[in-house]
Formats: C-alpha cells, sequence, structure tokens
C-alpha cells in the first residue's frame, strides 16, 4: 500500500468538487504505475454509473486492453458502494484502499461486507481508513457548502 496513490485519489476528488460533483476519487495501479484515474462525473454526465471507480477501472481496462484487472490495486477515496464493488469484483482488481467510510451506501464495511462475501468467485484484499481525515475533510467541505448554497438560496 502507497500512500501516494492515495493522494493521486485525492487529486482526482478535487477535480469532482471544482465540477460541483461529490469529491470522490479513485486510481488504478498495476506494477508501480496508475493505469487509470477517475472522478465522480455522475452530474456532468447525468449518468448514474459514473462513478470515479466506475471510470477508473474503465480507464484501467482499456490501457491494459483486457477487462481483467489481475494484479491491480484500486485506491478511492469514498468506500465503494454496491455497484462499484461488484465491478471490482468482476475486474478481478486484487486489492481495494480507500480513505472515508460511507455510512449511507458504503458496501465494503459499513451497510455490507460484499467484498468478504466468500460466495463470489474473486477474493478482494480491503484496507480502509486510509488518509480517512483528508477524504472526508473533502466531503465535509463539499456538503457544508451545498447546505450553506440552500439556505442562501431558501432566504431569497
Amino acid at each position: 500500500m502507497n500512500r501516494s496513490y492515495m493522494k493521486a485519489a485525492l487529486q482526482e476528488a478535487v477535480k469532482a468538487f471544482a465540477t460541483g460533483d461529490v469529491p470522490v476519487g479513485a486510481v488504478v495501479v498495476k506494477d508501480g504505475k496508475i493505469i487509470g484515474t477517475g472522478f465522480n462525473k455522475r452530474e456532468a454526465c447525468q449518468d448514474p454509473t459514473a462513478h470515479a471507480e466506475m471510470l477508473a477501472i474503465r480507464e484501467a481496462a482499456e490501457s491494459l486492453g483486457s477487462w481483467r484487472l489481475t494484479g491491480a490495486s484500486l485506491y478511492v477515496t469514498l468506500e465503494p458502494c454496491p455497484m462499484c464493488a461488484g465491478a471490482i469484483i468482476n475486474a478481478r482488481i486484487q486489492k481495494l484502499v480507500f480513505g472515508a467510510y460511507d455510512p449511507k451506501a458504503g458496501a465494503v464495511v459499513s451497510l455490507m461486507g460484499l467484498l468478504y462475501d466468500e460466495r463470489f468467485n474473486h477474493a478482494v484484499e480491503v484496507y480502509d481508513g486510509i488518509c480517512h481525515d483528508q477524504c472526508s475533510g473533502l466531503l465535509r467541505r463539499f456538503f457544508q457548502g451545498l447546505r450553506c448554497d440552500d439556505a442562501d438560496n431558501s432566504e431569497r
């Protein structure tokens, strides 16, 4: 596990923040090289599947010319949801490293342990809470800004 990759995921999350989307960023790493990056683009694309993890996994698969990302690691700033956890399993990603926990949609430890279900044909190593303060701080600032905007708009 390399914290510099989580910092790269945080840089991706800042891009989402700048576009007004929930600031989640992800990078896929294989053999010491970043082969896929992504940040949330649900609002920009009006696509419910445009999560940071999904975009990073797609780019990594394109980079390798294969959907099998065996031996790859995914670094993401927020605990993956059920859709993204499923994509991690299906892509055969070896290791997941995430920062902030997601009590409302987290499918790794918060709401359920999807990646720990032994009935799946692939096991994923999980490292959670890495750079938690930075990852959760960015999310907190984003949502505080939304609440302030909502309060400003309601006064008009």
